[in-house]
């Protein structure tokens, strides 16, 4: 067996290596040494449905990750970033790779759905609200290397990994735990995700010329994993999720819903609730992908007719358009709506902005029903709360009830310049990959649903 490496460098794309020639010397090498392709991804192009695929060689429809997440009907519940891997289904690479040869041994480090699977060594964070606040800490198989990973490397950087700070800090320390799991371990499969470029593409869009300082600090992460890992003789693999698209608005399909009387909300003090339940429909948005469910198959029709005539909606699929996009799961929305490409979909529902939830203002992944860009900012119209934010988030270490809520996420959707969901209007603005092992023998284009077989070949020839 051949170890290797697969680094996960979220929003990679040739297109974005070409805007940007010799900022990412170390990826280029790679390719250059090696071989490298254009590597499709799926509907949604979302992290956890993209990486669900190229674990386990299928598509959505057959193993159920239709987004980042989407509604449980039997608890009217929207959840999303849910971690448990049993929510993925079919045989994933480290099964197969079992199978082959018992000797065989793999370790996750930050992919998602990390939690249960059947990997030897597995870190993943593991954000916990409690009294004081939000405390970064680390899920990890064998249990005991959470400890150990917080006194070699520090805590885990939580806040920067998503938030209005995610930057570099979080890929570096993802990188020192990769470093540090090999020492300890020496898996024959070791998969890394690097979420850096992934920031600033939504910030700045990936037209902005500061995306090549990006490109090149995450290519000195790569430049170094790589290094070591063909040093000892083990093979590589850089490829990516999607690419991303710049945006200049957004389309709030809640909104529109509840404006053709489909939406249905609960007044708790001065917010307004969305109740899933009582809703005749409503959407689970995901970047430039929704999951509209409609709760009676009379008003399927109607909703998608008012969807289709929407500005900033490219394409509503019903059920013949999920199944050519093998997107037919019992999970996805009974309709599945795509922006055009320079939009993205809102989760927003309320019309008046002082009835907002509380979390609306926040870094909340797990109550907002649906995916929030802009948490990765603060509220640039009131810069004088910045100070107050730290203060606050200080005292809350110190074990003081402060108080849940901070007002710090704005809503300005204006501030959002690139997003991801639909599939790439050409190969080149979509994922790349990319690797050391020749004798694989890539075509121009690889299939997200051939990146499984790929890694076991790499491993076993």
């Amino acid at each position: 067996m051949t170890p290797l490496l697969v680094l996960n460098v979220v929003g990679l794309t040739r297109a974005l290596l070409a805007k940007f020639p010799g900022r990412a010397r170390s990826i280029e090498g790679l390719a250059k040494d090696g071989a490298s392709a254009t590597l499709g991804t799926v509907l949604p192009a979302v992290t956890t449905s993209a990486q669900a695929t190229f674990l386990t060689g299928l598509m959505p429809r057959d193993h159920g990750v239709v987004a980042n997440g989407w509604y449980f009907r039997e608890l009217a519940e929207v959840h999303f970033w849910k971690q448990s891997n049993y929510l993925v289904g079919g045989e994933k690479v480290w099964d197969a790779g079992h199978k082959r040869d018992p000797k065989f041994t793999s370790a996750q480090i930050c992919w998602w759905y990390n939690m249960y699977s059947a990997n030897d060594v597995a870190v993943t964070m593991r954000p916990y609200e409690g009294g004081p606040g939000v405390v970064s800490l680390l899920y990890t198989k064998p249990p005991e290397l959470a400890l150990q990973l917080d006194e070699e490397l520090g805590r885990f950087p939580l806040f920067d990994f998503w938030g209005p700070r995610a930057g570099i800090v979080s890929s570096e320390w993802i990188e020192r735990c990769a470093r540090s799991v090999r020492r300890r371990f020496n898996p024959t499969l070791t998969l890394v995700y690097l979420p850096h470029l992934d920031y600033n593409l939504q910030r700045l869009g990936p037209d902005d010329p500061r995306i090549g300082d990006d490109l090149a600090a995450i290519d000195a992460v790569v430049g170094r994993l790589a290094t070591e890992q063909r040093a000892q003789g083990g093979d590589v693999i850089v490829l990516s999720e999607y690419g991303l698209t710049r945006t200049s608005g957004a389309v709030d399909i809640n909104r529109i819903l509840r404006r053709n009387g489909y939406l249905a909300v609960q007044q708790q003090l001065e917010w307004e609730l969305l109740d899933c339940g009582a809703c005749r429909a409503f959407a689970a948005s995901d970047h430039q992908v929704a999951h509209v469910y409609v709760k009676d198959p009379a008003d399927r029709a109607p909703v998608k007719a008012l969807l289709e005539k929407t500005p900033g909606i490219e394409r509503v699929l019903d059920e013949g358009g999920k199944k050519e996009f093998g997107l037919d799961h019992a999970r996805a929305g009974d309709l599945v709506a795509v922006s055009a490409p320079d939009r993205w979909f809102t989760y927003y529902y309320w019309e008046d902005p002082k009835k907002a939830p509380g979390w609306a203002h926040e870094v909340d992944i797990h109550s907002k029903p649906g995916y929030d860009p802009l948490e990765l900012f603060m509220d640039p119209k009131a810069p004088l709360k910045i100070p107050r934010i730290f203060a606050r988030l200080a005292l809350r270490k110190l074990g003081f009830d402060v108080g849940a809520i901070m007002n710090f996420v704005p809503q300005d959707v204006a501030l959002i310049k690139g997003s991801h969901g639909r599939l790439p209007d050409a190969p080149e603005e979509g994922p790349v990959f990319i690797t050391s092992a020749k004798r694989l023998g890539l075509p121009d284009h690889v299939a997200a649903t051939d990146v499984k077989a790929l890694m076991l070949k790499a491993v076993f020839g």
